[in-house]
């Protein structure tokens, strides 16, 4: 039981490799949602893996065997030192559940303001301009949707530009990409290692943004001028941080410069050989990870049963 909720803990480390891999070989529509589902299977399987470890402590106390109707102790390996990794798993756990409850606070806040304040404007269909000196522009999530951009924004790009980036934003909304980033933030808070993922899953939504806007405009080297320029005057502007959620995507979120030259070469054909090899190294490692953690808790359940009694030792 034991060495079978180890399986959980250490496969996410192989995630970032595996992820950076996928960005290049996978269309950036199946990276997205491939991605989000590897991260999503592997950080539920760790949190299970951890909680079985933490209850394995638990029930080695006299206090929580009795509460457990616990007739005999339960078995565990020899030599295995059940409270250390118990105490350990309960502060992973801990600082896992911690840190989260402190961005979906900060996230529920910055969304409340921004969808405040773009219910405040005057909106020209699912357009809303902010009078802002910062350039931005991003997805705001939501009923209805909403393509929030400041006037700053505005000010810095041309007609053809502005219509450009007004597509990648429509794109994201369209294609509900917000509840992606969300996925990526939850699992990213459930094992470090899945860190660096949710950065990848940000690029893969932003590159997926990009590809069907270029579609919807007919111009890829519009759009990557729109999205160079855009990036620039932002930076060159920026003394705050924009006041919006993290899972609200932005045309300028991520590394521009690799998506500008994404855009700007000709849509190559991956070979389908590699995208198989990504896809199924993707897939196995969240079942191997998903079936370690099922069977361990399931071991798990049964010894617990034989320590109450009710299954022959």
């Amino acid at each position: 039981m034991t060495a079978l909720l180890l399986i959980p803990l250490l496969l996410p480390f192989a995630m970032p490799p595996l992820a950076r891999r996928a960005l290049d070989r996978l269309a950036p529509a199946a990276a997205l949602w491939a991605l989000t589902a590897a991260a999503l299977v592997l950080a539920g399987a760790c949190v299970a893996a951890l909680g079985a470890l933490v209850l394995t402590g638990l029930l080695e106390l006299p206090a929580f065997a009795a509460l457990g109707e616990l007739v005999h102790p339960l078995r565990t390996p020899a030599g295995y030192p059940v409270l250390p990794a118990a105490a350990l798993a309960t502060g992973l756990l801990t600082v896992g559940a911690w840190t989260l409850a402190r961005s979906a606070l900060r996230q529920t806040r910055a969304f409340r303001t921004a969808r405040a304040e773009a219910d405040r404007r005057p909106a020209a269909g699912d357009l809303c301009v902010v009078d802002s000196p910062q350039p931005d522009a991003y997805a705001l999530p939501g009923r209805p949707h909403r393509i929030v951009v400041t006037t700053a924004m505005l000010r810095s790009l041309g007609p053809d530009e502005r219509d450009a980036l007004f597509s990648h934003e429509r794109a994201h909304n369209r294609s509900g990409h917000h509840y992606f980033l969300a996925a990526a933030e939850l699992a990213a808070h459930c094992h470090p290692a899945l860190r660096p993922v949710r950065t990848a899953i940000r690029l893969a939504a932003e590159r997926a943004a990009d590809e069907a806007a270029a579609a919807a405009v007919g111009d890829r080297r519009l759009l990557a001028r729109a999205i160079a320029r855009a990036a620039l005057a932002g930076q060159a502007a920026r003394t705050t941080p924009p006041t919006r959620p993290d899972f609200a995507p932005g045309a300028t979120t991520g590394p521009v410069p690799r998506r500008v030259a994404a855009l700007l070469a000709a849509p190559a054909g991956r070979p389908r050989r590699s995208m198989c090899w990504i896809a199924l190294l993707l897939a196995t490692c969240a079942t191997l990870s998903a079936t370690a953690a099922a069977t361990g808790v399931v071991a798990f359940h049964h010894e617990v049963e034989v320590a109450q009694g009710e299954e022959p030792r």
